[in-house]
């Protein structure tokens, strides 16, 4: 592993910013070598999707040493591609396919999730993830349920047919697979599998599937397989002693190299820390500030929770549009309503329904993730690189930071002028991703346990409201360990997006132009899905975070 000396401090990226020269990129909009990586991302694709063993991917010990020397082929042939030519816009297109192909080489090296992440092995996903791709290492063979509209057509049922049917090879090819000593992870990962057959007995009830035996059959071998898979799990980790987290050095490699954050593990915890520490103090003194106001109450019934949902609907849209935030698309208000959550009993909210049970607009604020997966879907980005979503979570820094940052950029903007005591909601949110993230961190390290880090997210959400429900401790948490750089995203990318709007706003002073909110965050939008650090470059000129990416 080559490594160059790193920078440690996030003043040093400020001090980067203040200093930097501009990378220059030539006139030409198509030029020859543009082509050559858009043809070399279409090869690498096809590679990375794997092989089929008796009817399911193949991620056998045999099958990657076999193909390792293709892709070092496909590694040589990147490295040859020139970019001299390239527009920064298409330059940011090289960074990615060159951030996916390194995220593959960290698997095959360290991370293995086909041999240490029993969760790996989920199959079956009853909903859509919030953001482009599903949280965490997934495998190649997923049945995505939501994409299914019942009672099936008979090409919808063929196809969910051929999905379930991957179900059983698989499984018995994880037993195979799963030779790593990751305890925690093990010991997590066997309720995700667990969940899978509770899961698949509930795809009976759907309509028109108890009357197909050709589904209920496959449903049922789906069902003993992952039930089977479980017992085998539960006995296996009797024997599972190892540590889970992948250490600071290759944790801070993976997140420059693959997710193109410009920090280091020192920098997140240094980083996370401050917004932990600024997050409580900022509710202590909001609290002061509205010491004099009514205090926030809940909703009390499905049919209040109703009516404030659709209250904070148009509040959020309307404050968008009219506060020129920015542009509101015709998708935006649909895309937010699939969403809207209902009434939950008291003694069954998770931390975010608390929240929303309050008032939904900070939440509703974190759905700005309904708006871009709908633009994916409605506007899919001109490159081909960008129009899907991006492998290995690379998207993480600019979809969850993005969703968090914009909770207090509209709060400070103005949403809650009309009820300042929601402002507390915002502060404790924060709190809640510092913590977390925070925990995570210290378990990557090998220095916390799962359940170690647990104690800091739930123990520095303020007013308790990570104690109320465990389910989402543990899916967080398990979550955070299985993809390094995912619990940390939340609050990184907040903090990228600052600086990218600070960046931008330098660069309007520059040139002595006017800053518009809109306008940044109408070219946000436009950039796609992609890690901060390469947006900021694209919208600004500014690369200079990216000299703190090794080589």
């Amino acid at each position: 592993m080559r490594t160059r000396k790193r920078n440690t401090s996030l003043v040093f990226s400020i001090l980067l910013f203040i200093c930097y020269s501009p990378l220059q990129a030539q006139s030409s909009n198509t030029p020859s070598n543009y082509g050559d990586l858009v043809s070399f991302f279409q090869d690498w694709r096809s590679f990375e999707n794997p092989p089929l063993r008796e009817g399911a991917p193949d991620y056998t010990k045999a099958t990657f040493e076999s193909r390792q020397p293709q892709f070092e082929q496909l590694q040589t042939r990147f490295t040859a591609l020139d970019t001299a030519e390239m527009t920064i816009g298409q330059q940011v297109d090289w960074y990615i396919v060159r951030a996916e192909l390194k995220g593959y080489d960290f698997n095959y090296r360290i991370l293995k999730p086909w041999e240490r992440d029993p969760a790996f092995y989920k199959s079956l996903w009853m909903e859509r993830s919030d953001v482009p791709a599903h949280e965490g290492p997934t495998h190649h063979g997923t049945t995505e349920l939501w994409t299914y509209d019942f009672p099936l057509d008979k090409m919808e049922q063929e196809r969910l047919l051929h999905e379930l049917g991957m179900i059983v090879p698989l499984n018995e090819q994880a037993k195979q697979n799963l030779t790593g000593n990751a305890r925690e992870l093990w010991i997590a990962g066997i309720r995700i599998i667990r969940n899978q057959s509770e899961h698949l007995t509930s795809m009976l009830t759907l309509p028109g599937v108890g009357k197909d035996k050709k589904l209920v059959k496959r449903i049922e071998e789906a069902t003993a397989s992952t039930d089977a898979f479980v017992a085998w799990l539960e006995k296996e980790s009797e024997a599972k002693t190892g540590p889970s987290g992948i250490g600071k050095e290759n944790y801070t490699w993976y997140l420059q190299n693959v997710h193109l954050v410009p920090l280091t593990w020192d920098d997140e915890v240094m980083l996370l820390k401050r917004e932990l520490a600024r997050a409580w103090a900022s509710l202590k003194l909001e609290e002061h500030r509205n010491r004099k106001l009514p205090q926030l109450t809940a909703a009390s019934s499905p049919e209040d929770y109703a009516t404030r949902a659709d209250r904070a609907t148009r509040s959020l849209i309307d404050f968008l549009d009219k506060q020129d935030i920015v542009t509101v698309k015709e998708y935006f208000e649909p895309a937010i309503r699939e969403h809207l959550g209902a009434f939950v009993p008291e003694n069954k909210r998770n931390f975010f329904w608390i929240t929303a049970h309050y008032d939904q607009r900070p939440l509703y604020s974190h759905f700005y993730h309904w708006f871009e997966l709908a633009r994916m879907d409605t506007e899919p980005n001109a490159s081909e690189i960008r129009k899907g979503p991006l492998l290995y979570n690379i998207f993480d820094s600019r979809n969850e930071g993005t969703a968090t940052a914009v909770e207090e950029m509209f709060m400070q903007a103005g949403l809650y002028d009309d009820n300042p005591r929601v402002r507390e909601i915002v502060y404790i949110m924060i709190a809640q991703r510092a913590a977390r993230g925070l925990g995570s961190l210290y378990a990557h390290a090998n220095e916390m346990t799962m359940e170690e880090a647990g104690g800091i997210h739930s123990e520095y959400t303020p007013r308790g409201w990570m104690k109320t429900e465990k389910e989402l401790l543990l899916f967080e948490q398990h979550l955070y360990m299985r993809q390094p750089g995912y619990g940390s995203s939340y609050i990184t990318g907040k903090y990228l997006l600052e600086q990218a709007m600070m960046d931008f706003a330098k660069m309007k002073e520059v040139k002595n132009e006017p800053f518009a909110l809109k306008d940044f965050f109408d070219q946000l939008n436009g950039v796609g899905n992609i890690p901060i650090s390469l947006g900021t470059w694209q919208m600004t000129g500014n690369g200079a975070s990216l000299q703190n990416i090794k080589e």
